[in-house]
């Protein structure tokens, strides 16, 4: 028997994570997938720029006229340190660093998608991740800058609200994590309903408008709330 020829519109939509490479470790079966391959381009890419960027900037002398990228590398920082110092304060010059790094590591991730891969923040993996690094950045600047008054201060202003205090203090990396997850998840199905689904005539130009919403808009203003969440938490615990 031939074999019979599905039509494009009837092809099933494909937004899911693919397995790429199965191997063993630890006595487990673990997969390279989608996700960590999207991941190690974008860290490749992040890590060539900030290496170009570190060697123009050093050989960039006061009497030679900026280049574009020089101008446009400044204006970046001068926005990032900015927006720190807007929640931070005195304290942003010790988490600008952070802050800038996992900025640009989301947005990076977030408008992948213009670029035909699938973003590894909608796999809630990825953002769990990042979530929880800011759960350990926040509770010790607690223990440190607050002591024993960080723990204490779960069992205020009365000691029976300890459990919803303690179920505020683990729900807000969650929440982070969970509300960039579906952010992008719902970008990357919309997407793959919208190619899997809709006739080839369909796919030319109109598309556009839908990437420039649910990669291009909504990617970057997710990358902003999740760093001015992230140092709302992290101002919260200073004293």
């Amino acid at each position: 028997m031939g074999m019979i020829k599905i039509p494009m519109s009837l092809q099933e939509p494909d937004f899911m994570i693919h397995g790429v490479l199965k191997y063993h470790a630890f006595g487990q079966e673990l997969w390279i997938t989608t996700t960590t391959i999207g991941a190690w381009i974008l860290t490749a890419t992040l890590l060539l720029i900030g290496f170009i960027a570190s060697r123009k900037l050093k050989n960039v002398s006061e009497s030679d006229t900026p280049s574009t990228f020089q101008c446009a590398l400044e204006y970046a920082m001068e926005m990032l340190q900015n927006m720190a110092q807007g929640i931070l304060g005195g304290n942003a010059k010790r988490f600008v660093n952070y802050i800038g790094t996992i900025f640009l590591f989301i947005l990076f991730c977030n408008l992948s998608g213009l670029f035909g891969l699938r973003a590894p923040t909608a796999d809630f993996g990825v953002t769990f991740l990042l979530g929880m690094f800011t759960f350990f950045i926040v509770n010790y600047q607690g223990i440190k800058n607050r002591g024993f008054g960080h723990v204490t201060s779960l069992f205020q202003p009365i000691p029976i609200l300890f459990p919803i205090n303690l179920i505020g203090e683990v729900a807000n990396p969650i929440s982070i994590s969970l509300r960039l997850f579906a952010n992008l998840l719902s970008g990357v199905i919309i997407m793959g309903l919208w190619y899997g689904m809709m006739p080839w005539f369909a796919k030319i130009g109109i598309p556009a408008a839908l990437h420039v919403y649910c990669d291009l808009f909504s990617g970057c203003i997710q990358t902003y709330v999740f760093c001015m969440l992230t140092m709302v938490y992290v101002n919260d615990k200073m004293e």
